[in-house]
């Protein structure tokens, strides 16, 4: 028998703390349902402690640049964010929001990655032949290439993801994938512990579920 004071190391492990950053910016649910199907909870949250304290930080968002980045900063949610040690995933405008700049308003971002986020700007390249005018924000699926990082282990090149933004962030040193809408852009950008995803992974089929698996397992 074992002492009171003892544990066995057959003992179930303990399950991962996953937060999802609460702020002004929709799509909370959908990724609560994606972390689901890989049967892994999460909580959602505004609580500073909270954040700091969790294994797994994720920073999603559907809105504009300007008024989330006010958001955090009243709360001071932009340097608990800035602060985080952990693997932090940003999507669509969460990814956007870790960059250094967007034109949105021109908004000064977290600054965690160098590249700046610009408005898609259609005029400047020819639409397809199959389209009168390149539609925008782009809303749809979308192949993704140049992979690279761990968050993009098993994904095949080529794969397709799904996006609906109007605004893009630039390709740079901390790209590590690439899709082309009007022009080449990031679809993913990594810098120590924090990864960026342009698209949806929640959204983007067995591609995006692979995705936040490597995330979880990071």
């Amino acid at each position: 028998m074992l002492p009171n004071n003892s544990f066995t190391l057959f003992s179930t492990p303990p399950k991962m703390s996953v937060v999802i950053i609460q702020y002004n910016a929709g799509n909370i649910q959908s990724v609560l349902y994606a972390l689901e199907r890989l049967g892994q909870s999460a909580v959602v949250t505004d609580d500073p402690a909270t954040i700091r304290q969790a294994d797994k930080v994720i920073f999603p968002g559907v809105g504009e640049a300007s008024s989330a980045m006010n958001y955090l900063r009243e709360r001071g949610l932009d340097q608990v964010i800035i602060g985080l040690q952990q693997p932090v995933l940003g999507i669509c405008l969460g990814m956007q929001l870790l960059c250094s700049y967007s034109e949105e308003n021109d908004t000064t971002c977290l600054g965690i990655f160098d590249e700046k986020v610009l408005r898609m700007q259609p005029g400047q390249v020819p639409p397809p032949p199959d389209q009168l005018q390149w539609k925008i924000p782009q809303m749809g699926w979308n192949n993704i290439y140049g992979l690279r990082s761990a968050l993009m282990q098993d994904v095949a090149e080529n794969s397709y993801c799904y996006f609906v933004h109007g605004y893009y962030a630039a390709c740079g040193d901390h790209t590590i994938a690439t899709t082309n809408y009007i022009q080449p852009y990031s679809a993913a950008l990594h810098r120590n512990n924090f990864y960026g995803c342009q698209f949806h992974p929640e959204k983007s089929a067995a591609v995006g579920k692979q995705i936040l698996k490597n995330f979880l397992q990071l």
